[in-house]
């Protein structure tokens, strides 16, 4: 329960930050609301666990951007909607326009409300313009996983393949081998330069390492 509070209480805190009038009560409830959604039954990824590891790098690099209230905002609605059976980037629309709708109910002025739901579109291909820190550490933060150990990538790529359940191993693999081809095409994972010299090496060997696929005997 304490866990949940310390969320809750970290939504109300940002939400405030970037402006939102509305009262503690609202905000609070509104974090609730949220925590609900990451809570759904067909996240085995997409939870509450990993909003929390996204906001733990937003929390510790947050000097890197100017905005770090909307990029916190923005990790809370990145994954809002979610439904592992919508199709091309419905799921990152989705969310973005959800996450524009709530913040101006809960009173946080058009422009930064605007610029969060941007954020959370460019979660869609963690592809950022020039000179958008806050896009590159929500981007960075999101993507922080690639960058795990082996047991840790090994239980992220179990708990994504587990969301797509309902889809053939075939089309899984078929699927899951442009999302890796899209990442390693990228001229870098990691935008903001402390988290790509220590993640870059060690995300890109994971990747490389799923599309060769197990050792054949």
């Amino acid at each position: 329960m304490a866990v949940v509070t310390s969320l809750v209480d970290q939504f109300r805190d940002a939400a405030r930050q970037a402006g939102a009038t509305a009262g503690d009560d609202d905000l609070r409830a509104a974090g609730g609301y949220l925590l609900g959604r990451w809570s759904e039954p067909q996240r085995h990824y997409h939870t509450v666990d990993h909003l929390s590891a996204v906001l733990a790098v937003v929390d510790e690099h947050a000097a890197l951007a100017p905005h770090p209230e909307r990029v916190r905002l923005a990790a809370w609605m990145h994954d809002a909607v979610y439904d592992p059976r919508a199709l091309g980037d419905a799921n990152e629309r989705d969310s973005a326009e959800f996450a524009a709708g709530l913040l101006t109910t809960l009173g946080v002025p058009g422009a930064a409300a605007a610029d969060v739901a941007r954020l959370v579109g460019l979660t869609a291909g963690h592809a950022t313009g020039d000179d958008d820190p806050d896009g590159e550490l929500l981007c960075d933060a999101d993507l922080a996983v690639l960058a795990g150990d082996e047991q840790q990538y090994a239980a992220y790529t179990a708990a994504i393949r587990r969301e797509y359940a309902h889809v053939s191993d075939d089309d899984f693999r078929a699927g899951r081998a442009q999302v890796l081809k899209a990442l390693l095409e990228l001229p870098a994972i990691y935008r903001l330069e402390p988290l790509r010299e220590a993640w870059e090496q060690r995300a890109r060997t994971n990747l490389e390492r799923e599309v060769l696929g197990p050792p054949q005997p």
